[in-house]
């Protein structure tokens, strides 16, 4: 598995993805996301608002507001992660807030 990027959140989490998997994240859950491959990068590492998911403690949610706000989401296993999805949102979604610019 080709790893695509890293990123080093605020929180001191190294999340990664595969080209693999964001390929499949392009091309079946968020086309929307082609080619924001650096836009998700500086949405992990210099985020406006971080949360923590109500309904698993290890998924955090990353948003930022780069002409629109996107989200992405991620999966915690002890200080290394890796990307769920990300996509574009209307606004913050429900989650204890862990970090705030």
């Amino acid at each position: 598995m080709e790893i695509l990027f890293e990123a080093r959140t605020p929180l001191g989490i190294k999340v990664r993805t595969t080209e693999d998997y964001w390929n499949y994240l392009i091309e079946i859950k968020h086309p929307v996301m082609r080619g924001k491959e650096d836009l998700v990068h500086q949405i992990l590492t210099d985020p406006d608002e971080i949360r923590r998911s109500t309904i698993d403690k290890d998924v955090y949610l990353y948003y930022k507001k780069i002409e629109r706000l996107y989200c992405v989401v991620t999966k915690d296993l002890d200080e290394e992660g890796f990307i769920i999805t990300a996509y574009p949102v209307d606004k913050i979604k429900e989650g204890s807030v862990v970090w705030k610019r």
